[in-house]
């Protein structure tokens, strides 16, 4: 009997909300290829998609109707029942009932204008504001009833809703309690847009075939495929969107850990082609590092010796936060594999890391005097004649040591005798990607380093296929990062540290949740606040960072920052790897309530690695006191491992409306402290199967096995993508 938290509480449900959506697997197999046609198709098919929008969402990811059904949202607009003017919550959306007693006030300033109505009653009063919309003076009627619905901030004691939509009450009592989806957006798409789309694709796409299999499916009280896809994007309730979200969760964790199952099979029955001897120059390299190697780093490094010299493959994932050392163990595995004879390769996330990392090697071999490893560097960017020259070193072995990004996958690239594979941050990597670097030749020894800190004992399932070493301490140079907790009040104050940091030749990190604004979310957004940046430090270098920014573009704006060309550079989280700015004294995370403690921790390693102190400040935007206890956390402790530890403890399955880590393997809607008990359902549940069935060879078995191949597609897919 499988049992997970925020599963079994309402496994009792399923039956309720999933029985009239289940279909007939005999008729769903007649109309297969019609299913087939349906969700394969173009985007254009649907009403008010032509050319122009087709192309904003192929920039999302979305190319076919099915791809927009899996296009999930990630949170939802939940119309409230409406307050009275004194009980609003500032830093949130409101919906607030009152009555129009006076002629509202417009006041103009040259060509604005802002439309004034205050709301009073035995609670308290409310400012509502409109900005150029002076038509609506005589639009709202003295007497009537409205419910005004909108963000509400507090200024100088003052609470004010800027720009509400009105509603009549009776028309709104009939909204509360519904759950519009908000959707993750991309270029210039709308949430409107996506919506409007998404609803027809529920309408003209046909059934998909369920593929779990019914015990596993029974057990767990999991609802049917089709009735998940379509609460997922306009619920019902919050119970049928919960058995939705936790069914996909499930189907997540599932296939990737089946993946992952059948991989490490494979890796444990692989012999190992270029075991290595133990060899001194790794000893002079670290004799001769301007710092002693920790003991957390001495242990691992012993395992990754015992792993390199022994028969079977090499596969270790060395974890650790920003700032704890993987790199130079990396450096030391290849210089080991070099002194045997052997190439070795690392990949990195980002071309400016890439570039970063082959510097750093370069010079390290230099001080040790390590002459004919003749490093390249490979990376996308390069002209085609670069690439070649590059490729004709690794082709003939010339070249020992390589460092890129995904360029070193791709087909044009073949290595003499490629004997160790090292991916930095491998959660920015599908595992189809890992297999086909290792498949460039014999199969390599992998080498996996990640800064997410993850408690142990959920990595221990998501990276099922690969032994663990941890990195549990700090170089003794590194200062701690001084931390504060505040609220939007403080941004000022926040803004005068900054611009004296600039000031005695320090740089700047500050991070929104959004790209552009979005008109159902109220948190900053990138492209806004890089403009109010530039008017506000009119003396300093402001450049904005963003996933959405063609790739050169992404690739000039980090060089320039860690060359110190720009002062403040205002992105979103894609900052989270990918470069290194010893420069850096100060990161500003504003609605810090958006993200999840791990991954404000993993944003606040961009901080802290030079010799200077260094800053982090959490601007939360939503007041919540809640919020601010978890919060809390970051303040009082520097520990990835700790704070990854807390966040699962205080994020438990029912928070079905929480922040989501993000990053982490590439799930698109679980959650692994969120959904820690499906995550571990999933697994007992892959390890059952695969005790049954390890080849999936039996006829029940051969929908999950084309559904896991179909599921590995996608994942590759998103993350060449990104």
């Amino acid at each position: 009997m499988y049992i997970v938290p925020g599963l079994h509480d309402i496994a009792g449900l399923s039956s309720l909300f999933c029985a009239a959506r289940s279909k007939d697997t005999s008729s769903e197999n007649e109309d297969d290829q019609v299913s087939k046609t349906m969700n394969d198709a173009s985007l254009r098919t649907l009403k008010g998609i032509g050319e122009k929008t087709e192309k904003l969402f192929w920039k999302a990811g979305i190319q076919t109707v099915g791809d927009l059904v899996r296009y999930f949202p990630r949170e939802y607009d939940s119309f409230a029942p409406a307050v009275a003017a004194g009980r609003v919550i500032p830093g949130v959306r409101n919906a607030v009932r009152g009555r129009i007693t006076k002629r509202p006030v417009v006041k103009t300033f040259g060509r604005n204008s802002i439309t004034m109505v205050q709301l009073s009653d035995e609670t308290g009063s409310l400012q509502v504001n409109w900005f150029h919309m002076p038509f609506l003076r005589n639009t709202l009627k003295i007497g009537q009833d409205y419910v005004f619905r909108g963000l509400v901030t507090e200024k100088g004691g003052r609470r004010i809703m800027a720009h509400p939509e009105l509603y009549d009450p009776e028309a709104y009592d009939k909204l509360t309690g519904q759950m519009l989806p908000i959707y993750p957006l991309a270029a210039s798409l709308t949430n409107n847009m996506v919506r409007k789309a998404a609803a027809q694709a529920l309408e003209v796409r046909s059934p998909e075939m369920e593929v779990l299999p019914d015990d596993i499916r029974s057990a767990l009280g999991l609802c049917e495929i089709n009735y998940a896809l379509e609460q997922i994007h306009y619920p019902e309730s919050q119970e049928s969107l919960l058995l939705a979200r936790n069914r996909l969760a499930f189907d997540e964790f599932f296939f990737f850990l089946l993946g992952v199952a059948m991989l490490r099979e494979q890796n444990e029955r692989t012999e190992n082609h270029f075991p290595m001897r133990t060899v001194w120059k790794t000893e002079d390299v670290i004799e001769s590092l301007p710092y002693e190697l920790t003991p957390a780093q001495q242990s691992v490094w012993g395992e990754m010796e015992k792993d390199l010299a022994s028969g079977t493959l090499m596969n270790r994932l060395v974890q650790g936060d920003v700032g704890s050392g993987k790199t130079i163990l990396a450096f030391l595995a290849m210089v080991q594999a070099y002194e045997n004879g052997y190439q070795s390769a690392l990949m990195a996330p980002t071309e400016v890391l890439a570039a970063q990392h082959f510097e750093a090697l370069r010079k390290l071999l230099e001080q040790n005097q390590i002459k004919d490893a003749h490093p390249v560097l490979l990376r996308g960017s390069m002209t085609a004649k670069e690439k070649r020259i590059a490729a004709e070193k690794i082709a003939s072995g010339e070249a020992r040591m390589i460092i890129g990004t995904h360029a070193l996958i791709q087909e044009s690239v073949s290595y003499e005798n490629l004997a160790l594979v090292i991916t930095d941050e491998q959660h920015r990597f599908g595992v189809r990607q890992r297999e086909a670097l290792s498949k460039k030749g014999w199969p390599p020894n992998v080498l996996v380093m990640s800064a997410t800190p993850i408690p142990r004992t959920l990595a221990m399932i998501l990276y099922g296929d690969l032994d663990i070493s941890i990195l549990n301490d700090m170089p003794a140079h590194r200062l701690p990062i001084k931390n504060c907790v505040v609220g939007p009040a403080y941004r000022e104050t926040a803004y005068r540290f900054m611009e004296k940091q600039a000031q005695e030749g320090h740089q700047t990190y500050i991070i929104c949740p959004m790209v552009e604004p979005n008109e159902e979310l109220s948190c900053e957004n990138v492209t806004e606040y890089t403009e109010k940046m530039k008017k506000r430090f009119p003396d300093l270098t402001v450049a904005m960072l963003h996933g959405q920014m063609k790739g050169a573009e992404k690739q000039r704006v980090m060089e320039a920052f860690a060359a110190g060309q720009i002062q403040i550079l205002v992105s979103t989280t894609v900052v989270e790897v990918g470069v290194n700015v010893p420069n850096a004294t100060v990161m500003m995370i504003e609605n810090a309530e958006r993200f999840g403690l791990a991954q404000l921790h993993q944003l606040r390693g961009r901080v802290g690695r030079g010799s200077a102190q260094s800053y982090c400040i959490f601007l939360q935007g939503d007041g919540n006191e809640e919020t601010s206890k978890r919060l809390e956390i970051l303040n009082h402790s520097n520990d990835g491992f700790y704070i990854a530890e807390e966040d699962l403890r205080l994020r438990g399955p029912g928070d079905l409306f929480g922040v989501r880590q993000s990053g982490i393997a590439a799930f698109q809607i679980a959650d692994i402290y969120r959904d820690a008990g499906i995550l571990k359902a999933a697994s007992v549940a892959v390890k059952d199967l695969l005790a049954m069935d390890p080849e999936l060879t039996l006829p029940q078995h051969f929908a999950v096995k084309e559904a896991l191949e179909k599921f590995m597609q996608r994942q590759n897919d998103e993350d060449v993508r990104l």
